[in-house]
């Protein structure tokens, strides 16, 4: 669990955005808990539908964010792999 400051909370809390990790998981954390209140609670399909939705949110950020800023860094700096699928 991040702990941030008070003011941090506060300042999220009532809609502000995250300037950093921390806040971030901050952020996160409270919109998870409030699904699980609103769901009525902890029960292992109410679970089960976070981590899901967080793990697909996760695998959509990384496939269509980081995956093409890794290959153009590639392109830049050259592959660290010699081993490939061809080879």
């Amino acid at each position: 669990m991040p702990y941030i400051t008070a003011d941090a909370r506060a300042r999220l809390d009532q809609g502000g955005r995250p300037q950093n990790a921390g806040e971030l998981n901050y952020a996160l954390s409270r919109l998870v808990d409030a699904y699980l209140v609103d769901k009525g609670g902890i029960r292992y399909a109410h679970l089960n539908e976070v981590v899901g939705a967080l793990e697909c949110a996760k695998l959509e950020l990384y496939r269509r964010l980081a995956a093409p800023y890794e290959d153009r860094k590639i392109a830049e700096a050259g592959d660290v792999y010699r081993a490939t699928a061809t080879g």
